[in-house]
């Protein structure tokens, strides 16, 4: 064969490839996932339930997203042990001018987004998510937190957010993960 009848070949087949690009647009769906979307912030505002309700902030901030520079800060979750704490979770992507708000798109869709939060030791600390989805299904932008037992090295907390439209079950098996954290954990 020639070069340039194989070129020829190459380029067809590149045009071939490039025209049956995957279609990423689900009709099943009510709005558009940006695959692109950068999640740099989850800030977790936690308030202690108690005779004066006190307030504090837990931080994951990663500039960049995932997969290039180091986070800038990745903050313990020190919690007080035989306590009760309600927590509003804020996704942020601070890489933008004004700063989007993630967690009120996954609010708008929430019929499609799950979050899961999984202590490494459930004996020290138990998570309730308290919002649900427009058909009664767990959300978890809202929880509370029960510490139950004083551990200083009680491990971690995996915070986890699935994309699931259309699939939605309750249990994290299906979809996409849009964010996976390990948040170290202290009950004192």
């Amino acid at each position: 064969m020639s070069k340039f009848k194989f070129l020829g070949v190459v380029v067809l087949a590149g045009l071939v490839i490039v025209g049956c690009k995957k279609d990423h647009h689900h009709p099943e769906h009510n709005h558009e996932h940006d695959e692109s979307e950068l999640i740099t912030t989850v800030q977790l505002n936690f308030t202690k339930k108690g005779v004066s309700d006190s307030t504090f902030t837990v931080l994951f901030n990663d500039p960049d997203g995932t997969g290039g520079n180091k986070p800038i800060s990745f903050d313990t979750i020190r919690l007080d042990v035989n306590k009760t704490y309600t927590c509003d979770l804020i996704l942020l992507d601070k890489s933008k001018n004004p700063i989007d708000t993630i967690s009120n798109e996954v609010l708008e869709e929430a019929d499609d987004h799950l979050f899961f939060f999984t202590p490494s030791d459930n004996d020290a600390l138990s998570v309730t998510i308290n919002d649900k989805d427009s058909k009664g299904r767990n959300l978890g932008l809202k929880t509370s937190w029960v510490t139950k037992t004083k551990s200083l090295n009680a491990g971690t907390v995996k915070v986890k957010l699935m994309h699931q439209p259309g699939i939605k079950d309750g249990s994290s098996a299906q979809g996409e993960t849009d964010v996976e954290l390990d948040f170290p954990l202290v009950i004192k």
